[in-house]
């Protein structure tokens, strides 16, 4: 938290926050700006205000004038279709006399048109042509008794009226029209106190934007045509007929509007103006004044910042002075932290080693030292189980540990440069002519197994290194970080507890295994993963009873690849567990269309039984596929029991209780054991091939698997046998009592394809 200073209550006068309270002369500019900007909107709100209330007093006006001409017009109309010579004339079809009559009426009333319409559409009296469109317009309107309204004829807007005549029945239609021309608008127009623009347009010409007004309403809408702002109002009028609706569209210039009040702005504008200018002096005398000790305050942190000591010299005790304090004693603060970070920046807080970063310096000047019989050798090691150090006695105790390990280290190496790269990672830096590579490696090796004690713990732990030399196997310290933790790689991989060189083969391998991993996690996105299925034989019923789901990778490039070659990349980098979701979804899908008697058997990688969300997936995949629980049989091997026994049975009784079969595949390859069996009811019990090799050539091997048979049977439990090649190996598992076979002797593993011909005479003989 920042905690500001409380300012000198006794010198008020001294203070800067009240010298720049008085002269502030930004207000001035806000307050002017705020001023002048509600003023026009005022202005521009009152004058939208007065338009929109003239708009709709032009639009009433429009309303009651044209309202008293159709009851002028209808009048009219009434007293001529009830004229009995009229009439007369009508029904004898007297068009001459119809004609005169009508035209008599137009001049005495000043209308536009006056014509009739007989009952079969003939217009008499009507001077312009109109189109068949129009005519059957009108005649359609005064068919379903429209008498009044807006209606358009040759282009044209009219006010309209009609008038039946009858003789008695009904005959034709007395119709009268006054045009809605710009000069009877604008007489209308003229009636209000705004220069208004009336127009009569159809809907589709008005503009989506503009909204129509409903009566004793008004919508004006605002529309910028040419540089002005116009304000725009619709309000409907009545239609003659079914043609287009029309609606009345008063405009008025709200730019015009705004001209005068012109005059008034740029007088406050002007008056705003002096007034900033004066603020502005004032403001600048006095910050003139300010800025002189805040200038010293800033060179000081400019040579600071340049990294020079400086210091500013405290002349008041106002706030500039207090400042001036803060600032040299955050100049001394900042000296130390830096200090500080700079060592952190290139050193492990817990170990108190060069960390990473001050490696990579220090290898580049040990790279551009080497001499041709003075190499640099870089050695890259890790701690052998560290993880379980944490995991079993906590983190602070592992982090003890790590303390003890670079101290050894530093006490081992001597002269070296020890660095922590992270984690239980470490890194060294010798010369390779000041001491022999490998002696130095051994000995690292035996001081790291000798037991430590911490925090009470006896805690016995190894080291693996990898080794690369600058110029040998890298010029630069990326490539030798690199190289050497390859060959700690290999170290690892071919057994912890030792050491390794870097090879240029390991680069190699390590770019092979990269490609692989790309195209492995593209792999199931693009399909190219099968499933191949191999029988299991059964001894007692002579025939197929289930067969075992066998992942297959079909890489475009590389053809078929088996799993040994991929699925250890899989469980390395977690792609088994979508791979291994799609393998269960898969087999049950396949399954589901074999016999009812026919089994599948799934193999289930360590991490994939390790996954929570092992359950639901086998719930899905039987689920979706329809296969019965009792037809899956899950494979797992007895790796599994090493690192958890309690937490490996508990998920396989929550396996068995989904109703599924557990078969626990390559029994007896080194850490079997009877509690196992004992422990969790396994439905089968899979015997190695290794034992099947040994059948001919080993007279213990018979025996071990009648030890493994009768075991098994006793428990109640199914065995398989596995890689079965000839038929000699076939009749010893029979007299042994085995339940099953499987190898290449009864068939290799087959595609979808081929499984569905195994089971086509058995459909045949069902459906005959």
């Amino acid at each position: 938290m920042i905690r500001l200073p409380i300012p000198d209550m006794l010198q008020p006068f001294a203070t800067l926050s009240r010298k720049m309270t008085l002269f502030y002369g930004g207000l001035f500019i806000l307050a002017v700006a705020m001023i002048l900007t509600g003023t026009r909107m005022g202005i521009e709100r009152y004058a939208e205000r007065i338009i929109n209330r003239e708009m709709l007093a032009g639009s009433a006006v429009f309303d009651r004038v044209a309202g008293m001409r159709y009851d002028q017009m209808q009048q009219a109309g009434q007293v001529l279709s009830s004229d009995f010579g009229f009439r007369e004339a009508a029904a004898t079809g007297d068009s001459p006399t119809i004609a005169s009559a009508l035209d008599s009426l137009k001049h005495r009333m000043g209308l536009s048109h006056a014509f009739m319409v007989t009952m079969d559409g003939s217009v008499i009296g009507l001077g312009e042509t109109v189109g068949a469109a129009e005519r059957a317009d009108l005649l359609e309107a005064l068919d379903n008794g429209a008498d009044k309204g807006v209606l358009r004829l040759g282009g044209k807007n009219y006010s309209v009226v009609a008038a039946p005549v009858k003789a008695p029945m009904l005959i034709g239609w007395v119709v009268f029209a006054k045009a809605m021309d710009a000069n009877e608008l604008h007489s209308l127009a003229r009636l209000s106190a705004l220069e208004l623009h009336p127009q009569i347009l159809p809907l589709s010409r008005i503009g989506k934007d503009v909204k129509i007004a409903r009566a004793g309403t008004v919508a004006a809408t605002e529309r910028v045509v040419n540089g002005q702002r116009l304000l725009i109002q619709a309000s409907p009028v009545a239609n003659f007929g079914p043609g287009e609706k029309q609606a009345l569209v008063l405009e008025y210039s709200l730019t015009r509007a705004m001209d005068d009040y012109r005059p008034m702005l740029w007088l406050l504008l002007g008056l705003g103006i002096a007034g900033v200018c004066f603020a502005i002096a004032g403001s600048w005398y006095l910050a003139r004044r300010l800025t002189l000790p805040i200038e010293q305050l800033d060179q000081a942190a400019q040579r600071v910042s340049s990294g020079e000591h400086a210091q500013v010299e405290v002349k008041t005790r106002d706030e500039l002075g207090r400042l001036a304090t803060s600032f040299n004693r955050m100049v001394r603060d900042i000296e130390e932290r830096e200090r500080q970070i700079s060592h952190l920046a290139f050193h492990d807080i817990l170990t108190g080693l060069p960390n990473r970063a001050l490696l990579r310096e220090q290898m580049g000047l040990s790279i551009s030292r080497q001499t041709h019989d003075k190499a640099m050798v870089l050695m890259c090691l890790d701690l052998d189980n560290f993880k379980s150090i944490n995991d079993t006695l906590g983190h602070p105790t592992g982090d003890a540990l790590l303390c003890e390990v670079a101290a050894r280290l530093r006490e081992t190496c001597g002269d070296g440069f020890v660095a922590r790269l992270g984690g239980d990672e470490f890194a060294i830096i010798v010369d390779d002519s000041e001491r022999s590579t490998v002696r130095l490696a051994r000995e690292i090796i035996d001081v790291i197994d000798k037991p430590f004690v911490v925090n009470g713990h006896r805690i016995v732990i190894g080291t693996s290194i990898g080794v690369a030399i600058g110029g040998q196997d890298g010029d630069d310290p990326v490539a030798l970080l690199k190289n050497a933790d390859l060959a700690l790689y290999r170290a690892k991989h071919e057994g912890k507890g030792g050491f390794r060189f870097f090879e240029s083969a390991m680069d190699a391998e390590a770019q092979e295994r990269r490609r692989m991993e790309i195209d492995l996690h593209d792999a199931l996105a693009k399909g190219e993963l099968e499933l191949f299925f191999q029988p299991l034989f059964g001894l007692a019923a002579g025939k197929v009873t289930a067969f075992e789901a066998l992942l297959r990778w079909n890489h475009p490039t590389r053809g078929l690849i088996p799993p040994v070659q991929f699925i250890p990349l899989a469980e390395d980098t977690g792609l088994i567990i979508p791979i291994g979701e799609w393998v269960l979804r898969e087999a049950c899908r396949v399954a589901a269309t074999w016999p009812d008697n026919i089994r599948v058997a799934v193999n289930i990688s360590p991490v994939q039984f390790r996954s929570t969300a092992l359950n639901s997936i086998i719930l899905q995949a039987l689920t979706s596929s329809g296969l019965e629980p009792n037809r899956l049989e899950l494979e797992i091997t007895e790796s599994l029991f090493i690192d958890n026994i309690e937490g490996t049975l508990a998920s396989l009784h929550s396996l068995r209780k989904l109703g599924v079969r557990v078969a626990l595949d390559d029994f007896g390859t080194g850490y079997s054991s009877l509690s196992y069996l004992r422990s969790f009811p396994f439905d089968k019990i899979k015997i190695d091939r290794s034992f099947i090799m040994d059948l001919l050539s080993h007279k213990g091997a018979t025996a071990i698997i009648k030890s493994i048979t009768t075991l098994a049977e006793a428990l109640g439990m199914e065995t398989t046998a596995e890689g079965v090649e000839n038929v000699d190996q076939l009749d010893i598992l029979r007299d042994q009592g085995c339940s099953q076979i499987q190898g290449y002797y009864f068939s290799r593993p087959l595609p979808v394809s081929e499984v569905d011909k195994l089971f086509l005479p058995q459909r045949q003989s069902q459906a005959a």
